[in-house]
């Protein structure tokens, strides 16, 4: 029965019916409030002649504005319109993920691998465990986009990279995998131009439009943020706010969200800023021997390469989490799309790491929106799940180190042993 299509495709609209459900009518304050806030930006736009970036500073990139813009078909004014438009259209996007996950084996090249449906009932079943906010951020938007982009990395480098340059312009996330795609791809001139290329596009059209003094204002918004409450690195003091006053978890009204205050948390928040970037180059080291040990097999053989590409993406994309001083729920979506492209591909040894990714959003969706009150009122029992979905966040790091470095040991070509001279013919 699950392998039929039509029980896929009712299981895609049954998730998508109840998050819009959720959303739109039952809880639009809890779960979607960001819509909102996109609603109230379009309509500025639309009807004052204000644009973010275009006008003023912005915490997102310029190409926000364009998902945003397209739910206001739905209308910006007071009600339901613009967040129905907003489900309905990032429903369509997860659509056409759930297609290039069933086609991923033809387009990707492996004429061997048979196609499964695998990776998008995964995908079906990670949207249902992570909830509303699979749906009700930005985050949800470029989804669809970075499993599209993974899948085409190998055959169609220029296109993966224009896709993730883009998707970087709406939620900067996807830009980091430019560098896993950079390394497992012959042609890198290709990559490099197609992301130059999508980028001048954007600078030259903010600029037509008179607002290049704010393009890069949504890195200067981040940094006068706290430390998070849901951040990794707040785990220690968000568990110690349950007993010690001198730590508070307070809204920060500006960027609506809940931060913890108190001795070292500062510090903490400065530290991860550095170890952010650190982190990366690690990432980029580790990778690039990778791609050295592996040597010619790299090139030869499409499974190794997939492997790297995406175990690799799944790195950077956790490591954006794990060393972010921010860590919003939302962030949890940004590790999907690598796991479901694997699983489309039939790619060894991703089972642990998918039930642990569908674990983690599952806990995430416990976390917020349903236990979000308890936790900054300084509940203790959703804190502590809240630590044990950061802990396994750690944990998923490490293992993904682990199997990046096994796989390369283990497809990487022996090393060449001297064959023993022949003897020289006897001269009779």
């Amino acid at each position: 029965m699950l392998r039929s299509p039509l029980a896929l495709w009712c299981a895609f609209l049954l998730v998508h019916g109840w998050i819009l459900v959720v959303g739109v009518w039952w809880k639009p304050s809890e779960t979607f409030w960001d819509i909102d806030l996109y609603r109230w930006w379009v309509w500025q736009g639309l009807h004052q002649g204000v644009w973010p970036v275009l006008d003023g500073p912005w915490v997102y990139p310029v190409g926000a504005l364009v998902p945003m813009l397209a739910a206001g078909v739905g209308g910006t004014g007071y009600g339901h319109g613009y967040a129905l438009a907003w489900t309905l259209w990032l429903t369509a996007f997860n659509a056409a993920g759930v297609l290039a996950l069933l086609h991923a084996p033809r387009v990707v090249g492996h004429r061997r691998v048979a196609r499964t449906q695998a990776g998008a009932w995964w995908w079906i079943a990670f949207i249902a465990l992570l909830g509303p906010v699979a749906i009700g951020r930005l985050d949800g938007a470029v989804a669809p986009l970075v499993v599209g982009a993974l899948v085409l990395a190998l055959r169609h480098p220029a296109v993966a990279s224009a896709l993730l340059t883009f998707g970087a312009w709406v939620k900067v996330a996807p830009g980091a995998l430019l560098l896993p795609l950079f390394l497992v791809v012959r042609r890198k001139a290709e990559v490099v131009a197609a992301a130059a290329t999508v980028s001048a596009v954007v600078v030259l059209g903010v600029a037509a439009g008179g607002g290049a003094a704010h393009l890069t204002s949504f890195l200067d918004q981040q940094d006068g943020r706290g430390l998070q409450i849901e951040a990794v690195g707040a785990t220690p003091w968000v568990l110690a706010s349950t007993w010690r006053p001198d730590l508070r978890i307070e809204l920060n009204a500006e960027l609506v969200t809940w931060e913890v205050h108190g001795t070292g948390t500062q510090a903490v928040a400065d530290a991860l800023g550095a170890l952010f970037y650190l982190g990366l180059a690690a990432a980029a080291v580790l990778l690039w021997w990778c791609a050295r040990r592996l040597g010619d097999r790299l090139w030869n053989d499409a499974t190794v390469r997939a492997q790297v590409l995406l175990r690799g993406a799944l790195l950077v994309s956790l490591l954006l989490i794990v060393l972010n001083k921010v860590g919003s729920p939302q962030y949890v979506g940004w590790i999907a799309p690598p796991v479901a492209v694997a699983l489309a591909l039939r790619l060894p040894r991703w089972r642990t790491t998918a039930w642990l990714v569908a674990g983690i959003a599952g806990v995430t969706q416990l976390v917020f929106p349903w236990g979000y009150a308890d936790i900054t009122g300084g509940g203790t029992g959703m804190v502590l799940v809240l630590a044990a979905r950061n802990v396994a966040l750690v944990v998923l790091t490490v293992l993904v180190v682990r199997d990046l470095v096994r796989d390369v040991r283990t497809a990487a070509p022996a090393r060449a042993v001297p064959a023993e001279p022949r003897p020289e013919a006897q001269v009779s």
